[in-house]
């Protein structure tokens, strides 16, 4: 596969996706007059914020490649987005990475205090379980994507890379850690949002190893670009803080292999992505374009 990416083209149409995700989003977050009207608030106020929606956008292109619709992966997408969002809520806290800025405005515990943020985090995880068992017609599908999304989010995927990540800032790292922490902590994640748009889509094995495959490739590369732009990004366009990872002493891509490795590597992650969606034929087009469109990305 070797498209040309049309970014003004591949931007309108992911900002149109962007608003059908919002959507379910948003339909998916509402509770009964049981959870607290502050609660309530601030589980919003973090899942809907303006955010880039890669991971449901991977769960319904995965889904689009196998052969099904977006309406099948819906619930699928946001359950990965509302785990997403409540790794983001942890992570900025004070006792992680004491973060007070995400997606363009402050975090959930600068505007909700620590005790809210924690609950509203923990709603969001819960939630994305409900959401699967609930959305998704086929209850077999829907207990093995449970257990893929619990296996990707738990102590040996996400929070056990997020555990290694905040170890490293003490002790360091090399490369090899390095990449072993981003495994778990950003790809696990990427790679299980692929992986359910398949499962629903009841795809064959040869199909999962390939989305596999390129999750694996994309979410290296996917870091290592989040890397650089920590370095050489706009912080407005972030919408998050940068030049934080040096200065709490985290390792990096660009920390040890220099700005122009780190960008030549993720260049060569992205051709393999790319490279490894062939069984997938052209079912795979917006997986490919999301791909090359990483190495452009500036927030």
């Amino acid at each position: 596969m070797s498209a040309q990416l049309d970014t003004p083209a591949f931007l309108e149409f992911a900002a149109h996706l962007r608003s059908d995700i919002n959507r379910e989003l948003l339909r998916w977050s509402q509770f009964d007059d049981d959870c607290p009207a502050l609660l309530r608030e601030a589980i919003q106020y973090s899942l809907l914020a303006p955010g880039k929606r890669l991971r449901p956008a991977l769960v319904l292109f995965a889904a689009e490649a196998c052969g099904s619709d977006y309406e099948t992966a819906f619930p699928a997408a946001c359950a990965i987005e509302m785990v997403h969002s409540y790794s983001l809520i942890h992570d900025d806290l004070p006792a992680m990475d004491d973060d007070d800025l995400r997606r363009g405005q402050p975090t959930c515990h600068i505007k909700f205090g620590e005790a809210t943020a924690v609950l509203a985090g923990d709603a969001l995880l819960t939630r994305a379980f409900e959401v699967l068992v609930l959305g998704i017609k086929s209850a077999e599908i829907a207990a093995k994507c449970c257990a893929e999304l619990a296996s990707a989010a738990g102590a040996s995927g996400m929070v056990g890379g997020q555990a290694d990540d905040l170890d490293a800032e003490a002790n360091g790292g090399d490369l090899e850690q390095l990449q072993r922490i981003h495994r778990r902590k950003t790809g696990a994640l990427l790679r299980t949002s692929l992986r359910l748009g398949g499962m629903v889509s009841r795809a064959a094995e040869e199909q999962l190893v390939a989305l596999d495959k390129y999750g694996q490739a994309l979410g290296l590369a996917f870091q290592i670009v989040d890397d650089l732009l920590d370095v050489e990004g706009n912080e407005k366009s972030l919408g998050k803080r940068t030049g934080k990872d040096v200065g709490r002493g985290k390792i990096t891509f660009p920390g040890l292999l220099g700005i122009d490795a780190s960008r030549l590597r993720a260049k060569e992650l992205i051709e393999d992505a790319c490279q490894a969606l062939s069984p997938l034929g052209a079912a795979a087009g917006h997986l490919e374009t999301l791909a090359r469109y990483v190495l452009e990305r500036d927030h």
